[in-house]
């Protein structure tokens, strides 16, 4: 077949009614795959055959084909009538179109009731679906495609039981991990840390840990997204060699990676650790942290009854300077001909407490955020920095909690009449007897008790300051230290003192 050109075959819309849309898609993609070429060269021909031309193209990579066609990202919103006027589909196969009977059909009948052509390479011309040979032949492929996605889904979680009975994995690494292949595309020989997303997870937990009343997996999404981290599925897709698709940091997730058994190096199945013979958890590599800072994050997380910390606006000093009249907060106030401004609003909006603030409080931005920043470094510039961390022990309480753990889950099994054979029962005193030797005889070695501890950092208030590398991480600063800053009217008695303290730690500047 000759080759087609860009200019004999892609044309913008013209109303010829032969304008199609061109479909591809891919379950994975890999750097040495062909298949995106060898179905743009099917589609032109394809198009060529029924004279037709290409207005666009729907190109759906790293889509499974069980995925409905209408909620495909790139060829949903064309189905939906959402993209514009189109004239028909042209595809390289029907299993591109799809690989569920019934989708491939609802999509055919679309086209047919629609008056629209449905054309694929192989096919001479256009599918009629009201010719019985036509929608016979079409459903046959459909089924055809379906049978394929079966088998392959049936192989695959063959050999995923195979591989969890193995206690090996063969699932996508959790964030902090890496699979590690001797042969590029093999079998996953061993899982270990992944040195660089191990080290930001383990920042994000040692700074809720820290700060459990400020910090919060709300803050710590904002913080990421700020720094320009990577956001797990990017993550997961430059190790894999594909493109990032620029996502963001959500607390939902961050929380759930946090909070998950996954940390602790477990092959899970379900959400849920796979036990091993002995009733245990198996373990592919050294978790991220042991178990008891594993509980103590759940219960950081979970037992929260605070709003999060926003530290999401672009301002220094929002949420930190108070009205010196009415101590309401300050809003930054902006308009086009001039520059921010702190105000407060909180009598323009009727607020009771604040019915007598007038002259209400007014400043820009850059003179109180200079002003804050030369008395916050005379202060506390030249202080050392203490960074409070939590110190899981010597691990006996680690592998203590654990064995009550899994003797736990034996015993819940137990009760659910999981071992009410003969062997099994017998398997289930063993078993469940090594597990209490075990546990008692490390109830008599002695223990470091987990907990809070501080350590110096070797940096000054002043070089963590400099360091920032955004508005948001120094208002973070001046949050730890409970920095408020008071402004007052021009008319009001005080007009410029500084360190004066409200209450026992928290430093507040007054300013007129």
């Amino acid at each position: 077949m000759p080759q087609v050109t860009w200019d004999e075959t892609e044309l913008p819309y013209d109303g010829c009614g032969k304008c199609l849309l061109g479909v591809r898609r891919l379950s994975r993609v890999k750097a040495a795959t062909t298949s995106p070429e060898r179905q743009r060269e099917d589609v032109l021909a394809a198009a060529k055959s029924v004279g037709g031309h290409i207005i666009g193209w729907a190109d759906d990579w790293e889509v499974s084909g069980a995925t409905d066609p209408v909620t495909r990202p790139k060829l949903g919103p064309w189905l939906r009538d959402e993209r514009g006027p189109y004239d028909g589909l042209v595809a390289a196969a029907v299993d591109r179109l799809g690989r569920n009977v019934v989708d491939c059909l609802n999509t055919g009948y679309k086209m047919r009731d629609e008056k629209k052509m449905l054309v694929t390479h192989g096919h001479d011309g256009s599918w009629n679906l009201d010719d019985p040979a036509d929608e016979n032949r079409f459903t046959i492929e459909a089924w055809g495609a379906q049978m394929e996605l079966r088998a392959i889904q049936r192989r695959n979680r063959d050999a995923t039981v195979k591989m969890r009975a193995a206690g090996r994995t063969k699932q996508k690494p959790s964030y902090g991990f890496r699979n590690v292949r001797s042969v590029m595309g093999g079998k996953v020989d061993r899982v270990e840390l992944h040195p660089h997303a191990a080290e930001v997870i383990r920042n994000v937990a040692r700074r809720i840990l820290a700060d459990p009343e400020n910090v919060t997996p709300s803050s710590e999404a904002a913080r990421l997204n700020r720094e320009g981290e990577l956001a797990p599925q990017d993550h997961l897709a430059v190790m894999y060699g594909r493109p990032v698709r620029g996502q963001p940091w959500y607390p939902q997730s961050l929380s759930a990676i946090l909070r998950s058994e996954a940390a602790l190096g477990y092959l899970m199945h379900q959400g849920k650790p796979v036990i091993d013979q002995r009733g245990e958890p198996v373990r592919l590599c050294a978790g991220l942290w042991d178990r008891r800072t594993h509980d103590a994050l759940s219960e950081a997380i979970l037992s929260r009854r605070i709003p999060s910390r926003r530290s999401n606006r672009p301002y220094l000093l929002t949420e930190i300077a108070l009205c010196g009249n009415c101590h309401n907060r300050l809003f930054t106030y902006t308009s086009a001909r001039l520059p921010p401004r702190y105000s407060c609003t909180a009598r323009n909006k009727g607020w009771p407490n604040a019915q007598h603030c007038r002259p209400a409080p007014l400043i820009r931005t850059t003179l109180l955020d200079k002003a804050v920043e030369e008395w916050f470094l005379d202060r506390f510039g030249d202080g050392m920095i203490l960074e409070t961390v939590y110190d899981p022990g010597n691990g006996v309480a680690e592998r203590i909690a654990e064995l009550r753990a899994s003797r736990e889950r034996l015993r819940l099994d137990r009760q659910a009449g999981l071992y009410d054979s003969p062997d099994d029962e017998e398997w289930f005193r063993k078993q469940y007897a090594v597990l209490g030797q075990e546990l008692a005889a490390l109830e008599l070695e002695p223990q470091r008790a987990p907990g809070m501890i501080q350590r110096p950092t070797g940096q000054t208030v002043a070089d963590r300051w400099r360091a920032a590398p955004d508005v948001q991480s120094r208002k973070e600063i001046l949050l730890d230290f409970r920095v408020r800053v008071m402004l007052f009217p021009v008319n009001a008695p005080a007009r410029w003192v500084a360190g004066v303290l409200h209450g026992p730690d928290r430093p507040t500047l007054l300013a007129g």
